[in-house]
């Protein structure tokens, strides 16, 4: 993703309809106001709204500032149901190691080579660690070993969790500390990390009573920001919701609020039609089509993909904005049969769609969908845990700041109709 000139052809810049350009805001932090000092900044937004995509595109801009940059997704090296902040430590510390030795610069702290020593001995399981291999190896082994049974996942990080300090002064001083010289020497501007799908950590009671993002987000936050080395983590959009959101942005934001990530508005507040970013979510679609096609001229060939413009807005406006449905829309047309799509199969498709999405909707769900509808807002956790989580609604950004209106695909439910007719305003969010 972004890091070639196919993947280029892909993508479509929403920055100027989703309230601010974000990913612009991460970079500059890093490239303008504080290159050489260590930044932690937090990423967030809907499920499917393309966080992953511009975390791409935020990483070929660093790298193209002067910066090594290490990206990579939590949910391919941690399990993010069972996990607490010694596990993502020492994820970043074999993601970092494994980069840096690609290019050649091989960094052995001697901490991690008592500590795996240790560890064998601790949990008596065999375990082929070269005491003097390769940092990422090691970490990678453990990893593996530990993904197999919950059990010695849970004995281990007892054993690590006393430790956590030691583990993060190793990491900082032998690994990161080391790794920034080596890279300046090579032309490099500094280290960054971009820590992807974090915000998937499941959102579990623990004992104590507080969520496993709240654990790892705040009460652990300041650990998860002593790196010395720019990172980036994506945190789930939960948390901004929570009464403790002030102490995230303290604790592990440094004082500065997460960066979030809405939908694409293809309505306005008001209801009506917002033409720039149904454009946009128009050239999304043709983009997939025709990647090599110059932008100003897709719009002549959508009649090669849709029997009309006006089958391809349907498309786009029943999506409300959300990358993730959209090409999930418009996957389920090409199964159904070849383009150009007809206005029958697309209303097909929609029509599945909305029904999908309604059934598990109990009385209620559609009691605070009915809420938000009326007040454009989401008032706590408890509601977003229940509507955003479930894409029941959608958060959107202009001039005004937040809002958020129902996923346009139940607005077309009975239900909501029947709803609607007896509402008691004369705004009626679609």
């Amino acid at each position: 993703m972004m890091e070639n000139a196919v993947d280029r052809s892909y993508y479509i810049d929403f920055a100027q309809v989703r309230g601010g350009k974000i990913i612009e805001a991460l970079g500059r932090t890093i490239t303008r106001i504080s290159p050489n000092t260590p930044t932690c900044q937090l990423f967030t937004g809907h499920i499917g709204c393309g966080k992953s995509t511009e975390l791409w595109r935020l990483k070929a801009e660093l790298e193209q500032a002067g910066f090594h940059v290490v990206y990579f997704e939590s949910t391919q090296v941690l399990d993010v149901v069972d996990l607490d902040v010694t596990d993502i430590l020492i994820a970043i510390a074999g993601q970092v190691s494994e980069s840096l030795e690609a290019i050649n610069i091989r960094l052995k702290p001697g901490y991690f080579n008592k500590l795996f020593g240790e560890i064998v001995n601790f949990l008596q399981t065999p375990l082929d660690l070269e005491l003097q291999g390769e940092l990422s190896v090691g970490i990678a082994k453990i990893t593996a070993k530990t993904k197999e049974s919950p059990n010695l996942r849970r004995r281990l990080r007892d054993y690590l969790e006393p430790r956590t300090e030691n583990i993060l002064n190793s990491i900082n001083q032998e690994l990161l500390a080391r790794a920034i010289t080596e890279l300046k020497a090579k032309g490099k501007k500094g280290l960054v990390v971009i820590v992807d799908n974090l915000d998937r950590v499941d959102i579990r009671p623990l004992p104590s009573g507080r969520s496993l993002p709240e654990h790892l987000f705040i009460d652990r936050g300041e650990q998860l920001r002593k790196l010395n080395c720019h990172v980036v983590y994506t945190i789930p959009l939960a948390l901004t919701f929570s009464n403790d959101s002030v102490h995230l942005q303290q604790r592990l934001g440094g004082g500065v609020a997460p960066q979030v990530l809405p939908m694409i508005p293809v309505r306005q507040r008001t209801g009506e039609i917002n033409g720039v970013g149904l454009s946009l979510m128009r050239q999304m679609v043709l983009a997939r089509a025709f990647p090599d096609i110059p932008i100003i001229d897709r719009l002549g060939l959508i009649k090669e993909v849709f029997d009309s413009q006006e089958t391809l807005d349907r498309l786009c406006l029943i999506s409300g904005g959300h990358v993730r449905d959209l090409l999930g829309l418009l996957f389920v047309c090409v199964r159904e049969q070849d383009p150009p799509f007809d206005r029958d199969c697309v209303e097909m498709v929609i029509r599945r769609h909305r029904d999908f999405r309604a059934n598990p909707i109990d009385s209620e769900e559609w009691d605070l969908i009915f809420q938000v509808v009326k007040e454009q807002k989401v008032k706590g956790d408890i509601e977003y845990h229940t509507l955003l989580r479930s894409l029941f609604v959608f958060e959107y950004r202009d001039c005004e700041g937040a809002w958020f209106a129902v996923n346009p695909v139940l607005a077309e439910t009975q239900k909501f109709k029947s709803w609607l007719e007896k509402a008691p305003f004369t705004q009626k969010m679609l």
